[in-house]
């Protein structure tokens, strides 16, 4: 009794506007009709009230045996591009289906609510359906559940029913293929790329030992077995790999803009583009905030963009998906976690900072074999750029002075320094590296520092000043030996011909005609 009262309430609960409408006309007209005595409008009263409730009753007496599935294709996409939900529905009954109609429950950043209606569905039959979603924000979004509505005919009573099942989409940041440039990020094992490692030690290293009962035959090494006279098996270890920390500064008030046009989201489009680059060459990548949050991903070295391993490139690109402005105020977490050293190559995407904070980052250059530096300039995503410098009479500092005083900090420090503004191609910004790599605020073995600000003579300079340090010592040796004309005469002359080998030489090793064995980020190789 308590499961058909019940069940009457929920049908009445789901009596539509026009079956409200039909039910409040049908009292209305029963109780004018008792009171006029009108026999007529009566019996239209009668029928009126009947109508819905009879409707709802129907209703509550199907037993719809409907089972549902969804299908995402793909379950992780890029921002901007769209994924298509597949949606089917199986009347699993011996009775025909009547009138059905689906909504599946999205997310308002997805699109609207897809709705589709299904005429009938036959015995042990199924529909397909199928809608786009397509987001521009970045995120975890989930799908569903799907709401299955039933409805009368006349359009008077709808009961809905939800199934359990749900999906979730994820959107993650656009991945950019970046140039293949040099790097020496410190690869521990073999040679500059995972793939020589593995020509040079092999993907298990060749060091027998005896023959343990469960080891795989196909690992018996033969020439061990002939040399010790006992069956012998190859010991799997695993290549060193190169190890590299990608840096991502998430202070809200290092970055300008809102929405997807906002530098925050160009940095952490980079810093997915720069992950996924570095785990196709073969990197142990780990992506840090300057919360210190890591999260750590081995890439399979294989080479080629779209190369690394889909649960490796989907460990960082999951964390980027969700990675949120925070609200600190300096770096001083990150730096804890960089100083524990070994961290081979050090990328940082980097927004407003100060310069104590930067000086303080730029010192652990010397724990990492190498490091870049990209430098946001925050304000050219703003509309408002200038108009508070404007404001105070030009006293505030420009942001391009800033940058400029913070790469020569970097760059005295070792740092490969990029500026990225508001509009620049990642991949262009990214293929400067190997011009800023040979740019003369490098530290080099070769160079001799004079100032704080990385200004030095590079070593080919160096040794012209010794040649003609040495030139003339030889020329004022033979100063009492000769009359001073003939005595000027061999000076010149002796420096016209060392200027001219000087000269030789220079062109013998220029760019476009040398072997580049000195196009590094680090002095290990000069």
């Amino acid at each position: 009794m308590a499961g058909t009262t019940r069940g009457w309430r929920t049908s009445l609960h789901g009596l539509t506007t026009r079956g409200r409408s039909f039910l409040a006309a049908g009292t209305t007209a029963v109780l004018c009709a008792l009171l006029l005595g009108q026999s007529g409008l009566l019996s239209i009263g009668l029928l009126l009230a009947a109508l819905p409730l009879a409707s709802a009753a129907m209703l509550t007496r199907t037993h719809y045996r409907v089972a549902s599935g969804r299908r995402l294709t793909p379950s992780r996409i890029p921002a901007g591009q769209e994924a298509r939900v597949h949606l089917r529905v199986d009347n699993v009954s011996r009775v025909p289906t009547g009138l059905l109609m689906l909504e599946d429950k999205v997310p308002y950043v997805l699109g609207p609510r897809p709705r589709f209606v299904l005429d009938r569905v036959e015995p042990h039959g199924h529909r397909e359906v199928s809608y786009r979603v397509r987001s521009d924000l970045r995120g975890r979004y989930p799908l569903g559940p799907l709401q299955l509505r039933l409805g009368d005919p006349f359009g008077l009573c709808e009961l809905t029913r939800s199934f359990n099942a749900a999906d979730t989409l994820t959107v993650v940041p656009q991945v950019q293929p970046l140039p293949q440039i040099k790097l020496n990020g410190e690869w521990t094992g073999y040679g500059e790329s995972h793939s020589r490692a593995v020509a040079l030690a092999g993907e298990d290293d060749a060091v027998p030992r005896e023959y343990r009962h469960g080891d795989d035959l196909r690992r018996v090494h033969w020439r061990s077995t002939a040399k010790y006279g006992e069956l012998m098996v190859r010991r799997e270890e695993a290549p060193l790999r190169s190890r590299a920390t990608v840096l991502l500064d998430t202070r809200s008030s290092g970055h300008r803009g809102s929405g997807p046009a906002s530098s925050f989201e160009w940095a952490v489009g980079a810093a997915a583009s720069v992950s996924l680059h570095l785990l196709e060459r073969g990197y142990t990548v780990r992506l840090l905030t300057d919360s210190g949050q890591a999260v750590t991903a081995t890439g399979t070295g294989s080479g080629g963009y779209g190369s690394a391993s889909a649960e490796a490139a989907g460990t960082l690109l999951d964390a980027l998906a969700l990675v949120e402005a925070s609200h600190g105020r300096g770096l001083a977490q990150a730096e804890e976690v960089l100083r524990l050293g070994g961290e081979g190559l050090v990328v940082a995407l980097l927004g407003v900072v100060g310069d104590e904070r930067l000086a303080g980052l730029a010192r652990l250059r010397q724990r990492a074999s190498a490091a870049v530096a990209i430098l946001l300039d925050a304000e050219s995503w703003t509309l408002l750029r200038g108009l508070g410098q404007q404001g105070r009479g030009g006293e505030a500092e420009s942001s391009e002075d800033r940058i400029e005083r913070q790469s020569r900090l970097l760059r005295a420090a070792g740092w490969t320094v990029l500026r990225a503004r508001s509009g620049d191609s990642l991949p262009d910004v990214w293929r400067q590296a190997d011009r800023a790599s040979a740019a003369p605020g490098l530290p080099c073995r070769t160079r001799l520092v004079l100032d704080g600000e990385g200004a030095g003579v590079n070593g080919r300079t160096r040794i012209a000043l010794h040649s003609v340090s040495a030139t003339m010592l030889t020329a004022l040796c033979l100063w009492p030996l000769v009359s001073p004309a003939e005595w000027l005469l061999q000076a010149a002359l002796t420096l016209a011909v060392t200027a001219a080998v000087g000269v030789g030489l220079r062109r013998r090793a220029r760019p476009g005609r040398r072997s580049r064995r000195c196009n590094c980020w680090c002095c290990s190789c000069c």
